[in-house]
């Protein structure tokens, strides 16, 4: 259990906010490539609380720039892109994509005046399929070198869906290894492997699946990695044999581990705050090896609307069948596990009242998470970097961030096995 007064530390991540100033010192998705297309109009979007909009112009060019215009707040999200710039409707004003009033043709000259506005700007990169901006101050830190950015289109893929709740509980889902026991499991494994083609796990001869619902007591331990936290979580796998999983907390608002492309990649969910009630989780999975195949991209995107809303949700109640949790899934909503942790995260409150929970042995790495946050917070508050904020050139890779899903033997010290997966 946590006090109120953490708890809000925790998930207030608005201008201003403790939580919003350590969110603004890292690079954050705001939008996928594809909601940006050459050509296409200007983006609405809302991150950290900042109503913004993002667009490109004729020269391909990506901005992000407070969304009412420094005129008379018009929305230029409306605007024209042209000329350069984002130009405003109402009295045709221009903006670059650094925020620059370029052109006022309603004023003598082009504007006097206009260099000595500046509007809201944020600075933007394009890597991996989706765009991020830096919000905070000073110069930007660089991007870590992770792989799932780095990987080409075609093994990689990324997608996002609305979650109608507070970024953390979000994240908090990724690294609570006990729940995959229960709100994931897939009793009729002729089913998993029709409709999610679950794999079977290297060293193993049955599916994670089984070896998840097998073991529902295992054994966790965490411990700091200069990304975040590493956590190794082993289960019983019978026959002289353990299930290992390796899974991480990346500071301050994401999570890597075991997907379908595990054993040759990995999956990622990013959970980006909208405001304090809501959020994106960017979910990107990709192969180092293999291309990855149509029913994987398709898979990704299962029962996402156009607008990146699930569509069971809150106001269908899931879409739960009772019935089918008796043969095919544990919580009766389907296979998609999107879904799952939406109504996990979501029925918690649009922020869970952590003041009233209680914490077991099980949830060590959601307190060890926790800490660090709040470590995060303490840093950027007395003017220092906080962890993972990267500005040496030398040290952008993420060599240590190993995801690992295999039945190792028993005698096998999982600690020194997972280390020896590190990239040079």
């Amino acid at each position: 259990m946590i006090s109120a007064e953490e708890n809000r530390l925790l998930t207030e991540t608005g201008r201003g906010t403790p939580c919003g100033a350590l969110m603004r010192r890292y690079w954050q998705p705001v939008a996928l490539s594809e909601e940006l297309p050459a050509g296409g109009a200007p983006l609405k979007v809302k991150i950290l609380g900042e109503e913004l909009v993002l667009f490109r112009d004729d020269q391909q060019r990506v901005g992000l720039i407070g969304i009412h215009c420094a005129h008379r707040g018009t929305d230029l999200s409306y605007g024209r892109v042209e000329d350069g710039g984002l130009r405003c409707l109402y009295h045709g004003w221009l903006y670059d994509a650094c925020g620059r009033v370029i052109d006022q043709p309603g004023e003598p000259g082009g504007g006097a005046n206009k260099d000595s506005i500046r509007h809201p700007a944020y600075p933007c990169l394009e890597t991996g399929g989706v765009v991020l901006t830096y919000m905070g101050p000073g110069q930007a830190p660089l991007l870590p070198n992770y792989e799932f950015l780095a990987a080409p289109p075609e093994k990689r893929t990324v997608v996002k869906a609305l979650y109608q709740c507070n970024y953390l509980q979000g994240n908090e889902g990724n690294i609570d290894p006990v729940h995959l026991s229960f709100l994931h499991q897939v009793l009729d494994e002729a089913q998993i492997a029709q409709v999610a083609r679950r794999r079977i796990v290297p060293g193993a001869d049955t599916t994670d699946n089984r070896l998840l619902g097998r073991d529902s007591a295992p054994n966790i331990e965490v411990e700091v990695s200069s990304f975040g936290l590493r956590i190794y979580t082993t289960r019983d796998a019978g026959a002289d044999k353990r299930y290992l999983r390796v899974t991480n907390f990346i500071m301050p608002n994401l999570s890597a581990f075991g997907g379908s492309t595990v054993g040759d990649g990995y999956a990622v969910h990013w959970h980006v705050p909208i405001d304090d009630h809501s959020h994106w989780k960017y979910i990107f999975a990709f192969s180092r090896e293999k291309e990855l195949d149509e029913f994987m991209r398709a898979r990704s995107r299962m029962e996402l609307s156009a607008d990146y809303r699930l569509s069971r949700n809150a106001a269908n109640r899931y879409q739960q069948d009772r019935a089918s949790m008796k043969t095919h899934t544990f919580t009766g909503m389907g296979a998609n596990f999107q879904v799952h942790d939406a109504f996990a995260t979501e029925s918690q409150g649009a922020i869970q009242n952590r003041t009233e929970e209680n914490l077991v042995s099980s949830d060590k790495a959601i307190v060890a998470a926790r800490k660090l946050i709040l470590n995060g917070i303490k840093d950027v508050q007395a003017g220092r970097d906080p962890q993972h904020v990267i500005r040496d050139a030398q040290k952008t890779g993420v060599n240590n961030l190993v995801v690992l899903s295999e039945v190792i033997p028993k005698s096998a010290d999982w600690k020194e096995h997972t280390r020896a997966k590190e990239r040079n």
